[in-house]
């Protein structure tokens, strides 16, 4: 059985072929005899109910039904219909299975071109060819379908984690959640909220006042707290932030014992050694299986996950990164593949023990690991990626063999990838910046800031002087203290001279 045979097997369904009923049978009117051993049954009783065709004739019933489609002409349109007045009723109720055929066959065919030997492999090879025998075995395409349920099952897992583990470790760390006010129900603000934007300009902010019979003050200060009830809690930040560390680990562990004795870990260019006639291992497969369900389980809770500014760009990764998993398992293109997967876990686990530590009161952890994370990003990722990585499949890969689709398209998700590099690049650096400027690094520059309450402000505004017409400062609801002698001050200062 070949490839696209066996992937033939999702959308077969049984069904007669036309072309051959078409020869037997060429005109409804002129019907020649059953072949000897025919039982036929009676097509009438089915109407009353005492004789109903059994299970066994159901299959010729769906035969029968599409003959009649199928004789069904321009020159024999009169025929047809005195054809089909005489089915019994069960015939009728059967219009859907030939429907569903002919859907599963425009499947089978969309699927029969897709997986042509010419876009996945390269020239003059063949699905074939790689069919598992001897005792080797190779990648298929239908194993990734294993990774929808594991994608579940890690959901499933995540959340236990974060209610038993995460949430815990949290509270024992000392993460605490800021006290929040909540809003006064108002279904104007709320609607204008929703629909608007969070953020009213002043001309909206005073109009929506007016209409409310509230103050600019007060309008101010619900969209304030409005928006700071939809802000993610540190103790939901750090849940998220512990289970990808926990899972980015076990994969830079794990991967990195699969491959530490593979060859093609310290030169990449044997990755195309024997290309495509590479055999899988078993601790490879569940590696690619693990990495591709955790992505899919990660699109799969995008809506429910802290959003942060680089929010697009984040579904672009985990997409680019789904797509070229099942590309690169498809292909064959297995250990070219391994070796990105092995790159990116070596520093993804290190940012996230930084984001840990970062929403905790330990600092000097946080600023160490953020410079560890920092240098072994910018080797990775800038670095050993483009020189390693990009080169090897853009050159190497079709030395001996010439290009193919598959190699395009490799190459323009690992493309892709490296866009993405180069723009955190660039946030990395400005929080870099950020940390020589002022020794510690504050806050991650992609997440939202909560915003202080009114009565925060007022108590921070009281500690500032305000600066009168003239240039003068005092502090608001200055109380003096001294009597007169402070009235003189406050005369002088304000280039008054005192009564004489």
């Amino acid at each position: 059985m070949t490839r696209k045979g066996t992937l033939d097997s999702f959308f077969e369904m049984e069904s007669c072929s036309v072309a051959q009923v078409g020869v037997q049978w060429q005109h409804l009117g002129s019907l020649q005899p059953p072949p000897p051993g025919f039982k036929q049954f009676s097509a009438s009783a089915s109407h009353d109910g005492s004789k109903v065709p059994g299970k066994g004739s159901s299959i010729f019933q769906s035969r029968l039904l599409v003959v009649s489609c199928a004789v069904r002409s321009p020159s024999r349109s009169s025929e047809a219909p005195a054809f089909q007045a005489h089915l019994p009723h069960p015939f009728h109720l059967q219009s859907s299975q030939l429907t569903g055929t002919c859907v599963h066959r425009m499947l089978s065919s969309f699927n029969e071109w897709l997986w042509q030997d010419r876009f996945w492999l390269p020239p003059n090879i063949t699905w074939t060819q790689l069919e598992d025998r001897d005792g080797r075995v190779y990648p298929h395409p239908q194993d990734m379908l294993a990774a929808l349920p594991l994608a579940l099952v890690l959901l499933a897992m995540r959340l236990t984690f974060e209610r038993f583990i995460g949430l815990p470790l949290s509270r024992w760390l000392g993460v605490q959640d800021q006290t929040r006010r909540q809003v006064k129900p108002n279904a104007r603000l709320e609607k204008h909220f929703l629909t608007e934007g969070h953020r009213p300009k002043e001309p909206q902010l005073s109009l929506l006042a007016a209409q409310c019979g509230l103050t600019l003050r007060q309008t101010q200060r619900w969209f304030r707290r409005r928006r700071n009830q939809d802000r993610p809690r540190l103790t939901k930040k750090f849940c998220e932030a512990s289970w990808r560390f926990l899972f980015y680990l076990s994969s830079f562990v794990g991967g990195l014992s699969i491959l530490y004795h593979e060859p093609w870990l310290w030169a990449p260019v044997i990755c195309w050694d024997n290309y495509p006639d590479q055999t899988l291992k078993p601790s490879m497969y569940w590696w690619y299986l693990f990495e591709l369900g955790f992505y899919l389980s990660l699109l799969m809770r995008l809506p429910f996950d802290v959003k942060r500014k680089d929010f697009k760009e984040q579904v672009v990764h985990h997409f680019v990164a789904v797509v070229l998993m099942t590309v690169s398992y498809s292909a064959n293109l297995v250990r070219i593949g391994s070796l990105v997967l092995l790159l990116h876990d070596s520093s993804d686990y290190l940012l996230e023990a930084c984001k840990m530590f970062n929403y905790t009161q330990y600092r000097r952890v946080c600023d160490a690991l953020f410079l560890i994370f920092s240098l072994v990003f910018f080797y990775t990722r800038l670095v050993l990626f483009p020189t390693q990585i990009l080169y090897t499949t853009y050159y190497d890969s079709i030395s001996n063999t010439g290009p193919f689709f598959g190699y395009y398209l490799m190459n323009v998700l690992l493309m892709f990838l490296q866009l993405l590099h180069v723009f955190w690049s660039c946030l990395i650096l400005r929080m870099l910046f950020s940390f020589m400027k002022k020794g510690q690094m504050e806050k991650d520059i992609r997440s939202d800031v909560e915003e202080l309450d009114s009565s925060e402000e007022e108590a921070a505004a009281t500690q500032e002087p305000l600066q009168l017409k003239n240039g003068a400062a005092r502090g608001p609801r200055a109380v003096p203290t001294d009597g007169p002698r402070s009235r003189v001050a406050g005369r002088l200062n304000n280039s008054h001279t005192t009564a004489t």
